[in-house]
């Protein structure tokens, strides 16, 4: 599988093994059990995000993992992405500092 992420107007294909969506299914979880008690989102607390948002909650952790070169955690957050959403092709991570406008595109990819 491959998720394409655009950061800053600038697109970094991300490549993701079918198999590590599914072993990485208790690290998922936790991250489901951890934003089950609520997340702060910019300046909106959300008592239980819904999976879009929790997306959205990934691709902050993917932008700041590529910030640090965390190349395994980015690897993580694409593929958590892709397990909560499957049909997700494309995110468009806002760099402004509002998660909540990070963009989840489902479908076909622009190319």
């Amino acid at each position: 599988m491959e998720l394409k992420v655009f950061v800053d107007g600038q697109m970094f294909p991300i490549r993701i093994p079918d198999e590590m969506v599914r072993e990485a299914k208790p690290f998922f979880d936790r991250m489901d059990r951890d934003m089950d008690e609520g997340w702060q989102m910019s300046r909106q607390w959300v008592d239980r995000p819904n999976a879009e948002q929790r997306c959205q909650i990934a691709a902050d952790k993917m932008l700041t993992a590529m910030e640090q070169g965390n190349d395994n955690m980015i690897a993580m957050m694409a593929a958590y992405i892709l397990y909560k959403m499957p049909g997700v092709r494309e995110v468009y991570i806002d760099v402004s500092g509002d998660i909540n406008e990070t963009d989840l595109v489902v479908g076909e990819t622009t190319g």
